[in-house]
């Protein structure tokens, strides 16, 4: 499947979709054990699948949320003191030398 056709269809339709591939999945990677599976390669194309319509319901979930810039103030504030931390293992590393 193609994510451009995927974005034509509706998150309802997306949903089931997405269990009906997630079945198709399991049940793939069961015969796949128990020696019964004649083309592996559908187990990574289901599961590229799944990938794509988990994304696209991910993205309209997002989009459809209010945005809200508090928590991207915590995140760059909480990236902040790794970065010094690092830069500080650089140096003393460099010094040792």
């Amino acid at each position: 499947m193609k994510a451009k056709d995927l974005r034509e269809r509706s998150n309802d339709d997306l949903k089931e979709l997405e269990k009906s591939l997630a079945k198709d999945t399991f049940t793939a990677r069961f015969k796949n054990f128990t020696n019964r599976l004649d083309d592996t390669s559908t187990i990574n194309k289901t599961k590229r699948d799944l990938a794509r319509v988990k994304t696209l319901l991910r993205q309209a979930e997002l989009n459809a949320a209010p945005k809200a810039e508090a928590p991207k103030a915590e995140a760059k504030v909480a990236a902040a003191p790794k970065a010094k931390k690092t830069a500080a293992k650089k140096a003393s590393k460099s010094e040792a030398k």
